[in-house]
């Protein structure tokens, strides 16, 4: 029996009248490739702690990599609710299946875009639109995650190329990808992206074993010893913080959308659950406690859906704000893994098993309330704008 009934996927407050036909076609394209795809075995793949075959190029037949990119550099010139909505459904397939796409998109295509030559630009986003090349971001670091700006790897100039030297670690895409957009401190001390490529001498990505969470992703380091990186590889049009930053932004952004897919995904698999599964002689969806947690979820996957469709509005004019941003990320994770968790509880001990998304998704979740910005490290940048006072 199937457990991700299309029909029951929740729309309460009638949100899909505020959707251009155009987003509920390239919703439903996703949706249906999700579940052709992901579905039938992303739970061998997290199980065995392998990522699915193919992926990235599956992602790029599909448009999801970089789809507010121009379409001149191989994106499809989306806006940015499509772009949310195509991560609700990939993630509502699995975590570990948007975060390939979000790093891709936001963290590699988005700068690139932003702030790479022409040259660049023309050079790497078609093939990265494609899938055909895998692209990874290099900013967190071993001793520095929440705080950037103390970053250790650097670059010098030598004249006719560069010195890259550090290690940037839990790197999305970092043992498969053919480039890393890298942030390092150049000799005066500012952020600069560089372009880094698979192959340079002395560029190595071990794999990060042994996770609980996001066994279906491929997660690395990446280590710089020597790197001689040719000067076209700096990207020219950003310096400082700003640029890594603004990359954040737009993954947050993408994030706020996706974990309401998951949130989705377990509601719907405890609400046909509880209509089918009896004790004590009627369906455990008669019962008060469970009437209150599916009604519970079903009001916070719609005030999320609220909250990311306002601000995809925003940021389609340009007017969102990193603390707005901020604001959807924390409250929609914090809103999918209380989901997934609580509707664990639903399927008593079926809950565990592999057949249901439940624990897989809970567990997924566990890395994303900490990715792009930490549950607390959001609060802070909230109470920050309320403020005016930095509590960091």
């Amino acid at each position: 029996m199937s457990y991700y009934p299309l029909t029951s996927i929740p729309d309460y407050y009638g949100i899909d009248a505020l959707l251009t036909e155009e987003h509920k076609l390239i919703r439903q394209s996703v949706r249906d490739w999700v579940e052709s795809f992901v579905m039938p075995q992303i739970d061998q793949a997290a199980q065995n702690h392998t990522d699915l075959p193919g992926l990235m190029r599956e992602l790029g037949n599909i448009g999801a990599l970089g789809p507010y990119i121009p379409e001149e550099y191989g994106g499809s010139g989306l806006d940015q609710i499509s772009y949310g909505l195509i991560m609700q459904e990939l993630e509502r397939g699995d975590s570990a299946v948007r975060s390939a796409a979000s790093v891709q998109s936001s963290l590699v295509m988005f700068p690139i875009n932003e702030y790479g030559s022409e040259e660049q630009k023309r050079k790497y986003l078609p093939k990265l639109a494609s899938g055909e090349m895998i692209g990874s971001f290099g900013l967190t670091e071993p001793n520095h995650g929440s705080d950037p700006g103390s970053m250790e790897t650097n670059f010098r100039d030598m004249g006719d190329h560069y010195l890259l030297n550090g290690a940037k670690m839990w790197i999305t895409n970092a043992p498969l990808c053919d480039i890393a957009v890298v942030w390092a401190k150049n000799e005066d001390g500012k952020v600069q992206g560089l372009i880094v490529e698979r192959g340079m001498e002395g560029f190595t990505t071990p794999e990060t074993h042994n996770k609980w969470s996001l066994r279906a992703s491929k997660t690395g380091e990446l280590v710089f010893n020597n790197v001689k990186v040719p000067k076209e590889n700096l990207m020219p049009g950003v310096t400082g913080l700003k640029g890594p930053l603004s990359c954040l932004n737009s993954a947050r952004y993408g994030i706020s959308w996706g974990v309401i897919g998951a949130a989705i995904d377990c509601y719907c698999t405890a609400v046909q659950y509880s209509k089918e599964r009896k004790q004590f002689g009627k369906p455990i969806g008669s019962y008060q406690l469970q009437q209150k947690k599916l009604a519970e979820f079903l009001t916070e996957i719609t005030k999320a859906q609220l909250l990311c469709l306002q601000l995809g509005n925003l940021k389609n004019d340009h007017k969102a704000t990193p603390a707005q941003i901020s604001m959807a990320k924390r409250n929609n994770v914090k809103m999918a893994i209380d989901i997934a968790r609580e509707s664990r509880q639903i399927l008593g001990g079926m809950g565990i098993m592999g057949e249901f998304p439940m624990m897989r998704h809970a567990a997924n979740l566990e890395s994303v309330i900490t990715y792009e910005g930490t549950h607390d490290v959001h609060l802070l940048i909230t109470g920050m704008d309320i403020t005016g006072i930095n509590a960091f």
